[in-house]
């Protein structure tokens, strides 16, 4: 047995026109990815309203990968990466 870690998933968190979303999706790919929730950009303007939506994010994403692997999920400091150019969506 080996204690390597391996990444199995993935908050990725996107702006999509007013809405701020967010989704589990497997490591380096959006294709399939599961919406968790979604909060209007207006609401989360302030750090501590977006810092809640992410916190409760982050553990509806522990919560898929205890479920699936029987592990608990660890996060990297800082939370996250920017998502590739070519998984950015932005507003429009």
């Amino acid at each position: 047995m080996t204690d390597e870690k391996q990444q199995v998933g993935r908050l990725a968190m996107r702006v999509e026109g007013d809405w701020w979303v967010a989704y589990y999706a497997l490591p380096e790919t959006m294709e399939g990815a599961l919406e968790l929730g979604r909060i209007r950009m207006a609401i989360v303007e302030d750090w501590q309203a977006k810092e809640l939506f992410m916190s409760l994010m982050r553990d509806a994403v522990t919560a898929i990968i205890r479920d699936r692997t029987g592990a608990k999920a660890e996060w990297p400091e800082p939370h996250g990466r920017p998502a590739p150019e070519h998984e950015r969506a932005g507003r429009g």
